[in-house]
């Protein structure tokens, strides 16, 4: 696992003299991500350099350093991540052009890549690699910079023109770093941001800079590309495509069958991500995904596997009891760390170095200490990632299919009239109407604002289509809301035809718009920058795209059955843990924001979301959130979310700042 960054310079405007510093100091700031090594590679006159930071996780040797030139010197790669089937490649590259043409100097997936590339071309060596990845490769014949980032994007990869240098980094930091570098906020994203508690892709928070795309590729021509073009990202593989196809050939098996395939293809998932030259182990909640994957790696390890987890000390909050009797059942080696209040929210200052970018999902702070705390022990650690979006995991998504089933039944003229309903109706006023006779109403329905419950649900079934009422569905500010004056929010995968999937089943189109979305640019966000921040690796084996695809193709039903979500990846589960152990509702990872902000978070907060900061600023409209902020203290409402995304905003745009 590596930090990676560089810059095009095809108008030669830097100094060659300055090529090597200017790099090693956008790699300085990526030492994070690999502590182990650094190494530049330049080349002044074709206007490239390179700069790599590497923890080495396979062949800690010399021979794995990177920047890596290939054997027959036309490519340089520079890489971030782990190609799990390298010995297959390697093996297949053996077979195809004979031991003695394949001059190994070590034991690397770098090697082995350059080597497939050199052999079949980027295309075909990309169709092969099983892993996870972002990578840039110069060709020194056809002068061109290719960046590649895997299937579901756990590795990131930032790219875009900064006046006449094109530059690209692991994160955004390094492009700070670069002395030319100027950034703007594009407002349109952090309206996205506000609404999603995340940036989406493929834009940042900097106007002119972006994500690359999972499962994208994206190639700059040094002697012909215009300073400022943005080059065109192309899919290598695509979810909408992918799971389109294996819904048109669904699995037609028994159900014993299904939960047979499935953990065949879980456990060469798991199998195969256990390799590793440094000590190894997994977070574990006690939840099915992550007890799943640490099932399947406790039966292949002759040893006891070391497992993780971070506990608090509100019982609400706290999965780690359910986590201590999986691992006894398993027989694994466990650790657990109880947090304080104190702990967790001394974590808070740290949140905008680490996640670079704004990120505003509440459970990054556990997410960040058990990362810290797993690094004590081990440098790899396996995940449950991607069961949610792939095996039903979110009640939003019968939520959602549920309120789409009375949308659709609506006349499109009846959806407009809701919706404007919706978002010229005053939420207060209803509020105060309800109110006004609240001694008839149960305390808890006169708490809870029925003025905004009304108009949510009349803003959803004003949904012109499904996408838009889950995308509605899962922000947390009303689409009405002026957040940001001078907005203009960009496509995402919400809305944009090109990536957006098409699915007859109400359910598995949430699912993948999740898979597409809120996987790629939260979840695997929270977990690559946390773990990374600790020079700690993490895998996600229910991610491999072999068990992606073959969930694609499974009827909802075998999803989600009797009210449970997951239920194929229980049945597989069943057979190593019982189900007393396992099955509870889902709690999820998120520690009391709520209180804190009411508590011992409060003055910093009330600092932060001041009127006359967010006036100064001239980049949040003050209004909604002093309006929100108000009625939380008062304890109202509950706008933890809401506030935290304008707060997280706020921290990012402090640091930048103060450098």
């Amino acid at each position: 696992m590596c930090g990676f960054a560089g810059f095009l310079d095809p108008e030669r405007r830097e100094p060659a003299s300055d090529y090597g510093k200017i790099a090693a100091a956008m790699a300085a700031t990526l030492v994070h991500r690999g502590p182990v090594s650094s190494g530049i590679w330049l080349d002044p006159e074709a206007g490239i350099a390179f700069g790599h930071q590497r923890l080495a996780i396979i062949d800690l040797s010399p021979e794995g350093h990177q920047p890596m030139v290939s054997a027959c010197g036309r490519y340089v790669l520079s890489y971030n991540g782990e190609i799990y089937n390298h010995g297959w490649i390697r093996d297949e590259l053996e077979a195809e052009h004979g031991l003695g043409a394949c001059a190994w100097r070590g034991t690397s997936d770098t090697e082995v890549m350059l080597e497939a590339i050199r052999r079949w071309g980027v295309d075909r060596a990309l169709e092969t690699f099983n892993g996870m990845f972002a990578f840039a490769l110069w060709d020194r014949h056809e002068r061109t910079l290719t960046l590649v980032r895997d299937r579901f994007g756990e590795k990131p990869l930032y790219f875009g023109w900064n006046g006449s240098r094109f530059l690209f980094a692991s994160e955004l930091k390094a492009m700070r770093a670069h002395p030319a570098w100027r950034g703007e906020i594009d407002r349109g994203a952090l309206d996205l941001f506000l609404r999603l508690s995340y940036v989406p892709a493929p834009g940042s928070i900097y106007r002119g800079i972006f994500k690359l795309l999972p499962g994208h590729k994206a190639t700059v021509q040094a002697d012909r590309t215009a300073p400022g073009a943005i080059p065109e990202q192309r899919p290598f593989w695509s979810a909408k495509a992918r799971a389109r196809a294996a819904s048109c050939q669904p699995f037609d098996g028994s159900p014993q069958e299904a939960a047979q395939r499935l953990e065949a293809l879980l456990r060469d998932a798991v199998g195969i991500r256990m390799e590793a030259d440094v000590p190894l182990g997994a977070f574990l909640s006690g939840g099915i995904d992550s007890s799943t994957v640490v099932a399947m790696m406790q039966i292949q390890s002759n040893r006891p596997v070391q497992t993780f987890t971070i506990g608090f000390h509100e019982p609400r909050y706290d999965e780690a009891p359910f986590a201590k009797k999986v691992a006894a059942h398993l027989g694994t080696h466990h650790t657990e760390l109880y947090v304080s209040e104190a702990d967790a929210m001394a974590a808070v200052p740290r949140l905008p170095t680490v996640y670079d970018e704004p990120f505003a999902d509440v459970s990054q702070i556990p997410t960040l200490l058990l990362a810290e705390l797993t690094r004590r022990y081990v440098t790899v650690s396996l995940s449950g990632d991607g069961g949610d979006e792939l095996f039903c995991g979110y009640g939003r998504y019968t939520a959602a299919a549920r309120q789409w089933r009375i949308t659709r039944r609506l006349p499109s003229g009846l959806r407009g009239l809701l919706r404007k309903c919706a978002r010229v109706m005053p939420a207060a006023q209803i509020n105060s109407m309800f109110g006004s006779f609240g001694h008839m109403l149960s305390r808890h329905r006169h708490r809870s604002r029925p003025g905004d419950k009304l108009l949510r649900a009349l803003d959803l079934r004003g949904a012109a289509t499904r996408e838009e009422l889950f995308r509605q569905h899962v922000s947390r500010w009303r689409p009405a809301e002026l957040l940001v004056p001078g907005a203009t929010p960009y496509p995402t995968g919400f809305d944009d035809a090109s990536r957006r999937p098409v699915l007859d089943d109400d359910l598995l189109q949430f699912m993948l718009l999740d898979a597409i979305t809120y996987l790629p640019d939260d979840i695997l966000v929270k977990m690559d920058r946390a773990t990374m921040a600790h020079s700690l690796e993490a895998r996600a084996p229910i991610l491999d795209h072999r068990v992606a695809e073959f969930a694609w193709s499974l009827p909802s039903d075998l999803k989600q059955r009797e009210g449970k979500g997951k239920w194929l990846l229980r049945q597989v589960l069943y057979k190593y843990v019982p189900a007393d152990l396992v099955d509870r509702p889902k709690a999820g990872f998120e520690p009391p924001v709520a209180s804190w902000l009411r508590g011992g978070l409060r003055e910093w907060a009330e600092e932060m979301l001041s009127e006359s900061r967010l006036r100064q600023q001239g980049l949040i409209n003050p209004a909604p959130v002093r309006r929100l902020w108000s009625e939380h203290v008062k304890e109202q409402r509950n706008w933890q979310f809401a506030l935290w995304h304008v707060l997280m905003f706020q921290a990012w745009l402090d640091k930048q700042s103060c450098g």
